[in-house]
């Protein structure tokens, strides 16, 4: 199982990377590229969430 610092870490790269895509997409005239950007930065969203939930979790533990 992941870390929840882990899936903080990889979800900003992923959040990254998709506003790079999605930048590209609209300078290109890239609609799937721009989508893909999109859909990067939701999922890096998500695994920043992931993340938080963990560190919840894991103090409502402690």
């Amino acid at each position: 199982m992941k870390s929840a610092n882990r899936d903080k870490a990889e979800g900003t790269l992923d959040k990254a990377k998709g506003k790079i895509k999605e930048a590209v997409g609209k300078i290109t005239g890239d609609e799937e590229q721009e989508a893909e950007g999109n859909l990067d930065q939701a999922k890096g969203s998500a695994k920043k969430v992931k993340g938080d939930i963990k560190d919840t979790v894991n103090s409502a533990r402690k």
